[in-house]
């Protein structure tokens, strides 16, 4: 006769079978955050191509489809997908200090990162400057949310590891999925969650890898500043990029939060015809651009790293002026590509004064120090960069550049972007 089980052999068991649990669920998150990055960023790329081609049949199409597009994605997201406004990182980021399951399921739960995928794709349809990085962050944190039902006391570690993950997959880029976690998602890791959370990074890096094999998202590039004359370039992009990401950040800040009370009252009265202007001010930027000035901007961003005569002058203003519309109105998608763009074309404007062969160096650092003056995470920033373009040379002035431009943006813009916008999905007593 088999003998009966004792206590301690009971809890055990139990510890053992929660402990292959949790790991079941970050396997299965971590794949399947995987699937839908590849999947948006499949699909955000055909949604680019449709609306090109609408311009190269219709020149003039977008001052019509735009504004009307603009208005028609806030209405659906206002009316269906409430809490998928802007990137989808700061929902991800307030949904980890809620401590109630209901008010988390709002900002993460399925239906919202349905509705964020959605909303991002018709937003590229119609040509909006934003990106699908930041809302694959807010879809990843939803899966691993709903995954994790399973083991309810773990949600604010599933969220982190759904967020990082979906970083790591967006850009293939596993090491800045983890600086993400640490420095933008978490600001208190939790250490009993981090082998968890960095297998789930791993898991969603591995099926990214699977399906599209191991690539650099803006390629590589082996770009110096050669002569110490060059290193000049490291405090001057620091400076101006990081004060232009400061003024991006302090923008998205203030509309509508610290305008006037008659200004904050028109606006919460006319979303949708705010956002049809909007629209208009984009498809001007765009059209001014020659049509550079919509959807992501990758292309743009690559053609300046490799080739940065191509670009205009004017690239980066009127891009930094599309994004900022797209954003403030109230669409759901990303500024992670189009921030990365704009600090690209600021840093071959930059370069210009620079000799020729340090362009994509200074375009480097015109990224870094842009992106960082936005989000305010200066190692996320430059590991970010370093990791999509494979160039370890550029580390250490990748590093000062981040330094100086974390610095500059504070001067204009006292919080990062993400947690100052997190605060608006937060109860309210």
């Amino acid at each position: 006769m088999i003998p009966a089980p004792s206590i301690r052999q009971l809890r055990f068991l139990r510890a053992l079978s929660r402990r292959w649990q949790r790991r079941i669920i970050f396997i299965a998150g971590g794949l399947c955050v995987g699937l839908a990055a590849i999947g948006l960023a499949v699909a955000s790329d055909y949604a680019q191509a449709l609306f090109r081609e609408l311009l190269m049949r219709f020149r003039y199409a977008a001052f019509i489809v735009t504004p009307l597009g603009f208005g028609a994605a806030v209405y659906l997201t206002n009316r269906f997908f409430p809490n998928t406004q802007g990137s989808g990182i700061p929902q991800a980021i307030a949904a980890r200090e809620i401590e109630s399951p209901g008010a988390r399921e709002k900002l993460v739960g399925l239906h919202t990162g349905l509705g964020k995928i959605l909303m991002t794709l018709l937003g590229l349809l119609v040509g909006a400057s934003i990106g699908r990085e930041g809302p694959t962050v807010q879809v990843g944190a939803s899966i691993m949310f709903a995954i994790g039902r399973l083991s309810p006391n773990r949600q604010p570690g599933l969220i982190l590891a759904g967020a990082a993950a979906g970083v790591a997959a967006a850009f293939n880029t596993p090491i800045a999925g983890i600086v993400f976690a640490i420095e933008e998602m978490g600001r208190s890791f939790e250490t009993r969650t981090s082998g968890l959370v960095f297998g789930t990074i791993i898991l969603a890096g591995f099926t990214s890898f699977a399906l599209v094999g191991n690539y650099t998202y803006f390629g590589s590039t082996a770009a110096v500043l050669g002569s110490p004359a060059n290193w000049l370039a490291v405090p001057v992009c620091g400076v101006v990029c990081g004060l232009a990401g400061g003024l991006f950040s302090r923008a998205l800040i203030v509309v509508p939060t610290h305008l006037p009370q008659i200004a904050k009252t028109w606006l919460r009265e006319h979303t949708i015809a705010f956002a049809v202007m909007c629209g208009f001010g984009v498809a001007l930027c765009g059209f001014l651009s020659g049509g550079a000035a919509y959807g992501t901007g990758y292309v743009q961003a690559r053609e300046a790293l490799h080739g940065g005569a191509s670009v205009s002058v004017f690239y980066a203003p009127l891009k930094f002026a599309a994004t900022a519309l797209s954003s403030v109105c109230g669409l759901p998608g990303g500024i992670f590509s189009p921030s990365l763009s704009v600090g690209a074309g600021l840093g071959a404007d930059i370069a210009q004064f620079f000799p020729k062969g340090a362009m994509g160096a200074v375009v480097l650092l015109g990224m870094v120090s842009y992106f960082t003056g936005v989000v305010q995470a200066p190692i996320t920033a430059f590991v970010i960069v370093e990791e999509m373009t494979g160039n370890h040379g550029m580390l250490v002035p990748l590093m000062a550049a981040a330094w100086i431009a974390n610095g500059m943006s504070r001067l204009v813009c006292r919080e990062g972007v993400y947690h100052a916008l997190s605060k608006r999905f937060l109860p309210h007593d």
